[in-house]
């Protein structure tokens, strides 16, 4: 499919090259003029269209390639890590990023409700080629930012198009699943904000169970289905990847992030921190001290 129109527009509006580039309400651009290290966050829901370079996005044992074209779409909040493979300052890696409502979703119950459900196994992080269905609508939006007061008034109802399209799409089977509010999908994603809330405390599986209103064995069960890891290893990224920020951007040695984060042994977080990154905590705080 023919992205040049998008990449050029891209291209204008991006004033960033190493990072976000925020263009409308719910959309920005990520760019990259070069191939990266391991990176690790969190993604909130969102669909993320690759229009240059490539990357591997990885959650629990599930890793998928993107290339041009390829469009992601995260439905809950996953601690996923990934590396841009493909960038250069002559073919930036670009990616158009769209935030997804969920409350918009979840207002489009009743209209789509009877549609036929995607054929494909719901999952929350799920990679597929780009639909025209939902692309021509996404196009639009992003063509608003050429004139403020068509996206003031024009805006809404655009982003309620591109969600629509996308419950259809074969890649919104779990946005499917997250309209009806007493779905699994939907009591893990409670369980979910339990969790980013609350990560650097003891983990009660069984309180959490009890929030999704499920037995303690269903619910390690429904958790793993949706997330793709266990409720204790969701856990245990988010710590990982929120003590990777204290390394890197502030400061922190080694013990105090591992502190910060939760961890009752330093030792303790530095085997899974290199289990996770492929290299000690200890390189990442030295990085800092050597730039500074």
């Amino acid at each position: 499919m023919d992205l040049s129109h998008l990449i050029a527009l891209g291209n204008r509006y991006c004033t960033n090259t190493a990072g976000i580039n925020e263009l409308l309400p719910s959309l920005s651009i990520y760019r990259r003029d070069a191939v990266s290290d391991i990176e690790a966050t969190v993604y909130e829901p969102v669909i993320c269209l690759i229009l240059q370079g490539s990357k591997t996005t990885s959650i629990g044992d599930q890793t998928v390639e993107l290339k041009p074209g390829d469009a992601l779409l995260v439905s809950h909040d996953l601690p996923v890590v990934s590396r841009i493979t493909q960038a250069s300052a002559r073919d930036p890696y670009m990616a158009l990023i769209l935030s997804l409502d969920l409350g918009l979703v979840r207002s489009l119950y009743e209209q789509v409700a009877e549609a036929p459900a995607p054929a494909a196994p719901a999952r929350s992080l799920t990679c597929a080629p780009v639909d025209a269905s939902w692309l021509a609508p996404l196009v639009r939006y992003f063509e608003l930012i050429e004139n403020p007061l068509d996206a003031k008034v024009l805006g809404p109802a655009t982003l309620r198009e591109i969600h629509y399209r996308l419950l259809l799409s074969p890649i919104g089977g779990m946005l499917r699943n997250l309209l009806v509010a007493d779905s699994h999908a939907s009591r893990i994603a409670r369980a979910i904000r339990d969790v980013r809330t609350g990560f650097r405390s003891a983990l009660s599986v069984t309180d959490l169970a009890r929030t999704a209103g499920m037995s303690a064995s269903s619910f390690h069960e429904h958790f793993k289905a949706v997330t793709g890891t266990t409720p204790l290893q969701y856990q245990k990224d988010l710590r990982l990847i929120a003590a990777k920020t204290l390394l890197v951007e502030r400061n922190h040695s080694v013990s105090q992030a591992a502190y910060a984060v939760g961890y009752e042994s330093p030792t303790h977080f530095s085997r899974d921190y290199a289990r996770k990154f492929g290299l000690p905590p200890s390189r990442d705080a030295g990085a800092v001290m050597m730039a500074s």
